[in-house]
């Protein structure tokens, strides 16, 4: 209850206080901020993926703005050096605005990070969005098999019919899939949508195994070191080789499961949102996710 009425007033707080614990989560507002961060965590022995904030937009001309900035992100971390890849969501470039003008304008995005030798995944919505964004992801596939791909969410009911009709169409050992797969954050009704944890942790990994037993390779993003010990369990029942998996994680979460993941000899990956949006990031986050709240009181004062 407590953490349900923190989330539901955070829209209404000082933007300076909510951005105290905000800043552990959003690397900061501007290309700047978030090479810094990016370089630090690069040391740190992780490669990075970079989120411009800014989601579900109004306007062509936001969309147009967002192609821009992602161009101009691209074009200063290739030239930094930076060990990461791009993390774009298809709202932010208009899909329910237009779908065409999406397309196009991620292509731009996807052929800039491909002639970079770079990756662009295609961060999965609401589910108004899934069935957009799995065209979205196979079209582009089409003509960039090796630098595109795909977020699918283990909560919802269609993931395991999703992956074995892409398995079927858009599937071979030249062309392999490419998945992140992560429990899901929307909120979504139940029936589409598994909502018990004990349900959300058991699909993860029968979609995870799916993946892994058929050669589609596995972008396993968690924060539950439960789902982490399974993970590397079918790991080693399927003998997956190192570069056909990675965890991921998000920036400024559970750094000890994270420290964990790395000494034990396997990739990471973090996911570094940023941007001036952020403040509408966090609290849409907050509100989807009430729970956060217990962590946000504890970042106010630990730091981790």
């Amino acid at each position: 209850m407590f953490n349900r009425f923190v989330a539901s007033i955070l829209p209404y707080m000082p933007k300076k206080f909510v951005w105290l614990f905000s800043k552990r989560y959003v690397a900061g507002k501007t290309i700047d901020d978030v090479l810094s961060v990016s370089k630090m965590i690069n040391g740190n022995g992780m490669c990075i993926t970079v989120d411009l904030l800014g989601e579900f937009i109004s306007t062509p001309e936001e969309a147009l703005q967002n192609k821009l900035n992602y161009l101009e992100i691209v074009d200063q971390f290739t030239e930094a050096g930076i060990d990461g890849s791009f993390s774009v969501k298809p709202t932010s470039f208009g899909l329910l605005i237009d779908k065409e003008m999406c397309y196009d304008f991620i292509r731009e995005v996807v052929q800039k990070a491909a002639d970079a030798n770079n990756f662009v995944r295609i961060d999965m919505e609401d589910s108004r969005c899934t069935t957009p964004e799995i065209e979205l992801y196979l079209k582009l596939k089409e003509e960039f098999p090796a630098n595109v791909g795909l977020v699918l969410q283990a909560y919802l009911k269609r993931t395991p019919n999703d992956i074995e009709e892409m398995m079927r169409n858009a599937h071979s050992p030249s062309q392999p899939l490419n998945f992140r797969i992560c429990k899901g954050i929307y909120i979504e009704p139940h029936s589409i949508a598994y909502r018990n944890y004990r349900q959300v942790r058991h699909q993860f990994l029968i979609n995870l195994e799916l993946m892994l037993k058929n050669n589609i390779y596995a972008a396993i993003a968690t924060h539950d070191s439960y789902l982490v010990h399974e993970s590397l369990a079918l790991i080693d029942k399927y003998k997956v080789p190192k570069n056909r998996y990675e965890f991921q994680m998000l920036y400024g979460v559970t750094p000890g499961l994270r420290d964990s993941i790395l000494q034990t000899g396997h990739k990471l990956r973090i996911y570094v949102p940023f941007g001036k949006h952020w403040f509408g990031y966090c609290s849409r986050r907050i509100k989807e996710n009430p729970k956060m709240v217990s962590d946000i009181l504890k970042a106010l004062f630990i730091r981790g």
